[in-house]
């Protein structure tokens, strides 16, 4: 199956077979070719696990047909924390540094191009690889790194604005854009007028003038490779600038201070999902309503691939920073399960939506502590939860029902009891054996919460 996202690369499309990753190379795309697969910065990378590895099955004069590592899960930069564009954006540079020393550049400067092993970036477009001009000193994709990279991490961070809403579409934001959201005093901010306003001022003076996009030719190729480096080392200090900082949030101290169980009772719930996780030792996990990913981590300790999803930014950030220093296999997204990412580009066929890519992806689909929260505050019933989680897993369900007695149960139905009354682990034990066999559940002590594990029919 043809990827729909590869249309708009004229050097070749991606195409998928039995889970395999295919690129169809053109004629036109074999000097990108060349130039990637002969190049030292590439094979270092590769070796370091931030470019995809890449076998030429086969070539002639015509073209080439190539077989890309896969992926576990892709994802896309509008799913990620400022953490992840961060560091996508970070090896972008470190990437363009290192060509640069084999007059080699990079075409497209898009996020993208960019894809995650766990909490690690790993850059995959082959053919953005090109030969660069031994006399042209500047970067053409400086324009697009901006707007993609650094404005999206500068309005999340300065004005709160999320990347779900800044890169949803694949241009990022333009400056002007930006611009209008600055005070008087931040348009001469050293950090913002460079990057925005003085763009835009010289855009307003010469609004027709595209001579912008014109190569820059320096009759010196030493003085030209400075000031491209130059320019490079410009972009990386502007990144540095930009960093996200650990954030909190409502949710983000949730398993801190504001936890609906006793430490016993945590106890209880953890060996309880540790002893799932040995038994039945699944290999690829989805935990829904992660939070800060306590059994995301737990769960990759146990040999699983995870990918986590919580609607909260700064939850997801928490679980990038610790799957990165931990060395973590998990994979944190920026989803809410009630309104998934839908499918977005050209003809709603480019990045798919999140249902398609998690369907029937996963052994084992963990909700733990969020089922309450569908019911109650999305509305959504019990009967359509359970069979989102058959649609996600392809064998287990580990789901933390919590009836109407509970307290946060009570607080999140805001007084429609007459919805919620029988609400107990009795329905939901009958309503999951629609779809799933019951292994084993837990009625944590103390409290009106039950833990089932579940098996797909």
């Amino acid at each position: 199956m043809t990827q729909p996202a590869s249309f708009r690369d004229p050097g070749g499309r991606l195409f998928r077979r039995d889970g395999r990753i295919f690129r169809q190379v053109h004629s036109t795309g074999l000097a990108s070719l060349d130039a990637a697969l002969g190049s030292k910065a590439v094979r270092a990378e590769i070796e370091r696990g931030r470019f995809v590895k890449t076998e030429i099955v086969s070539r002639d004069a015509h073209g080439a047909l190539l077989e890309h590592e896969a992926i576990p899960f892709p994802s896309f930069p509008y799913e990620w924390p400022p953490e992840m564009l961060h560091a996508a954006a970070q090896l972008t540079i470190d990437l363009a540094l290192s060509l640069a020393e084999e007059g080699l550049g990079i075409k497209d400067a898009t996020p993208f191009n960019v894809l995650f092993r766990g909490p690690h970036p790993v850059f995959v477009d082959l053919l953005s690889i090109e030969p660069r001009g031994p006399r042209d000193p500047l970067w053409l994709a400086r324009a697009q790194f901006i707007r993609t990279c650094l404005l999206p991490l500068a309005a999340e961070r300065d004005f709160t604005l999320p990347l779900s809403q800044s890169l949803f579409a694949r241009e990022g934001i333009e400056p002007e854009t930006f611009y209008r959201m600055l005070s008087r005093a931040g348009r001469f901010s050293p950090k913002y007028l460079s990057l925005v306003s003085m763009p835009v001022w010289m855009g307003a003076r010469k609004p027709d003038d595209a001579s912008i996009y014109q190569p820059r030719q320096l009759d010196d190729p030493e003085k030209a490779a400075f000031v491209y480096r130059a320019g490079l080392r410009a972009l990386q200090k502007s990144l540095a600038r930009f960093a996200p900082a650990a954030r909190q949030s409502n949710w983000t101290n949730y398993m801190a201070a504001e936890c609906s169980y006793t430490p016993g009772q945590f106890a209880e719930k953890e060996r309880f999902v540790v002893d799932a996780l040995r038994e039945f030792a699944p290999k690829r996990v989805l935990d829904a309503g992660a939070n800060t990913g306590h059994f995301s981590a737990l769960s990759s300790r146990a040999g699983a691939s995870v990918v986590s999803i919580d609607a909260d930014s700064a939850s997801a950030g928490q679980i990038w920073r610790r799957a990165r220093a931990e060395n973590l296999d998990v994979l944190p997204l920026v989803v809410n399960l009630a309104q998934p990412t839908p499918a977005t580009g050209w003809r709603n066929r480019e990045c798919s939506s999140f249902l398609e890519r998690a369907a029937g992806a996963f052994d084992c689909v963990m909700m733990l502590a969020v089922v309450h929260h569908l019911l109650a505050t999305e509305r959504v019933p019990l009967a359509e939860i359970l069979d989102l989680a058959a649609d996600l897993t392809r064998d287990l369900a580990l789901i933390e029902f919590v009836d109407f007695e509970d307290p946060m149960f009570r607080r999140l139905s805001r007084g429609r009891d007459h919805l919620y009354r029988h609400f107990d682990a009795a329905l939901f034990e009958r309503e999951s054996s629609i779809r799933f066999e019951l292994l084993r559940k837990l009625a944590i002590s103390g409290s009106r919460r039950t833990l089932f594990l579940l098996r797909k029919k």
